[in-house]
C-alpha cells in the first residue's frame, strides 16, 4: 500500500532554510548524545512504520530489520534532501515523502506503528497532528515518541513560556519549548504506555529544550 501523492502546494508548507542548514549540521554533531535515545525509541518495531517529521533522516540507521517499510514524512525541502540520502544508506526500505503532520498524505489505518522524534514541539497544530497520527495507525497500533517539553520546575517553565512567546520559535524553525507532549497525547485519545523523563544533555547546564520524555502510546484497539 503506497502513500498517496502529495499535492504540490504541500511541498513547501514548511520552509526554514536557515534553520534547516543549522539543524542539519548541529544534529549530526549532537548524535553522540542522542544516538542511544534513538536506538531505544525504535527498538522492537516491526511491520509498516510512518515517521512524521523525519528531518535529515538520522533515525533511519536505527530501524530494526523486522520493519518492512518506513514512510518518512518531512515538509522542509533541504532536510528532505538529506533524508533521501540517509534513506539510501538505511538497512530497511525508507520512502521519503513531502507532507505536513496536520494532513498526512497516506491512507487511514495503514501503519502498524508511528514515530515522532523531536517533532511535536514544532508542528503548527499539535492536536490536529496527533489526530492524523491516530487516523493512520491501525487499531491497537503503537506510537513511539521522543520529545522535549515543559520543565518540571516553576522557574524554568515560566522562562519557557516567555521564550515561546518571543524569540524561540523564530530562531529555531517554529520550535516551542513549553508544550506538554504527554498531556497532548492523552487529549488526542492515545493510551500511554511505558515512558520516562530524561535530560538532554544528561550532564551540564540545563537548557530550555533539555527536558525530554521518551516512550510509547497506543491507538485504542476499539473505538
Amino acid at each position: 500500500m503506497s502513500p498517496r501523492s502529495a499535492k504540490p502546494a504541500s511541498r513547501d508548507v514548511v520552509h526554514h532554510p536557515v534553520f534547516a542548514r543549522f539543524y542539519a549540521r548541529h544534529s549530526v554533531r549532537a548524535e553522540p548524545l542522542i544516538g542511544d535515545h534513538r536506538r531505544e525509541l525504535l527498538a522492537g518495531l516491526s511491520g509498516r512504520v510512518i515517521e512524521v517529521g523525519a528531518g535529515n533522516g538520522l533515525n533511519f540507521a536505527y530501524y530494526p530489520g523486522a520493519v518492512s517499510e518506513v514512510v518518512a514524512i518531512e515538509p522542509e525541502r533541504l532536510l528532505r534532501r538529506h533524508a533521501v540520502s540517509a534513506a539510501l544508506r538505511a538497512d530497511v526500505p525508507v520512502d521519503v515523502v513531502p507532507g505536513a503532520a496536520e494532513a498526512l498524505p497516506v491512507k487511514s489505518e495503514a501503519f502498524d506503528a508511528a514515530v515522532v522524534s523531536l517533532v511535536l514541539c514544532s508542528v503548527r497544530d499539535v492536536a490536529r497532528s496527533l489526530a492524523e497520527l491516530r487516523r493512520v495507525l491501525r487499531p491497537g497500533g503503537e506510537l513511539r515518541f521522543f520529545e522535549h517539553g515543559r520543565a518540571p520546575g516553576a522557574a524554568m517553565a515560566a522562562a519557557q513560556r516567555v521564550l515561546d512567546r518571543t524569540v524561540w520559535p523564530p530562531l529555531f524553525g517554529g520550535c516551542h519549548v513549553a508544550r506538554d507532549p504527554l498531556d497532548a497525547l492523552r487529549g488526542a485519545g492515545f493510551e500511554l504506555g511505558a515512558h520516562r523523563s530524561l535530560l538532554v544533555p544528561a550532564k551540564g547546564p540545563r537548557l530550555p529544550s533539555s527536558y525530554c520524555v521518551l516512550g510509547t502510546a497506543h491507538r485504542p484497539a476499539t473505538p
